[in-house]
Formats: C-alpha cells, sequence, structure tokens
C-alpha cells in the first residue's frame, strides 16, 4: 500500500504523524483498547445505551492525534516506533527480509487476536476477550519495537 494512499485515507500528513509519534497519543490509544472493550461489553448492562460509550471512545481515538504537541526529534521508545513505521510505509525495501517476517508474524498474531476479542464479544466470553486483546497489544507492542530499530537504522543513513 502507498504511503501516499494511507496519508489521505487517514487525513495523516507530516504534522499529523508527528503528533502521532507523541507518547502520551501513543499510550492513550493503548487505553482506549479496554475503554472499547468495556463500552461494548456494558450492552449487557445498559442495553442500546451502550453506544454512547461506544462513540465517546470512537471520537477520543479521532481527536487522539489532534489533542497532544507533535514530536520533531524521536529520542522515547514509542516515538522512535512511530517514525519508523513512517519510514516503513514510505520504503518497505528499506527493511531486511527477516524483519518482514517478522513482522508479517505479528500482523498474523494481532488477527488471530482480533478475531478472538470479537468472539469474546459476541458470545460475552471473558477468556477469548482478554487472551484476543492481549495477543493484539502485545503483536503492536513488539511491532512498535521493530519499527524503532527500522527507524534507527534509516536515521544513521
Amino acid at each position: 500500500m502507498d504511503v501516499e494512499v494511507v496519508a489521505k485515507a487517514f487525513r495523516m500528513d507530516d504534522e499529523a504523524w508527528r503528533r502521532h509519534a507523541n507518547p502520551w497519543s501513543v499510550w492513550t490509544r493503548f487505553a482506549a483498547i479496554p475503554a472499547m472493550l468495556l463500552a461494548i461489553w456494558s450492552r449487557t448492562w445498559i442495553g442500546w445505551w451502550c453506544l454512547l460509550p461506544i462513540a465517546l471512545v470512537v471520537v477520543w481515538l479521532v481527536l487522539n492525534v489532534k489533542v497532544f504537541p507533535p514530536v520533531d526529534e524521536p529520542r522515547s521508545w514509542t516515538e522512535r516506533g512511530i517514525y519508523g513505521e513512517r519510514a516503513w510505509l514510505k520504503d518497505r525495501a528499506a527493511v531486511p527480509p527477516d524483519h518482514r517476517a517478522v513482522l508479517r508474524l505479528l500482523v498474523a498474531a494481532g488477527s488471530v487476536g482480533f478475531a478472538l476479542t470479537i468472539w469474546g464479544l459476541v458470545a460475552l466470553q471473558l477468556w477469548p476477550t482478554v487472551f484476543g486483546a492481549t495477543l493484539v497489544v502485545g503483536a503492536q507492542l513488539w511491532r512498535i519495537d521493530r519499527f524503532g530499530w527500522l527507524w534507527e537504522r534509516v536515521s544513521a543513513a
């Protein structure tokens, strides 16, 4: 997928990417995962009113990239990871084959986790919901780590 297509689809210009890299933005997006799970699960307690907390989480995720200041020089682990993700989107050939294999594995693990999470939420089963969300978060954290490595390599070149 071309970085320009992704950028246009999500309105991710340079400023948005720099804001997206802010550690507060990254960690509050991760915090939105259990908030969304709880909001969806709340349908058992509050019925259709669950749409209100779901909408609040969605609005937060849309606003998230706009409320934190941009990062100009990536120093922290999350900042380097997001800058590396952008570098990967611009030039996937910059990623060595062994790292591409790991990234594919992480996408697969995250996809399995997402499917388990959906199943758990639909069936109101705690173990697939929690296990699936854990897989999603673990895979995403590992991806950020890989992208941070990529950023260090790209910025040194």
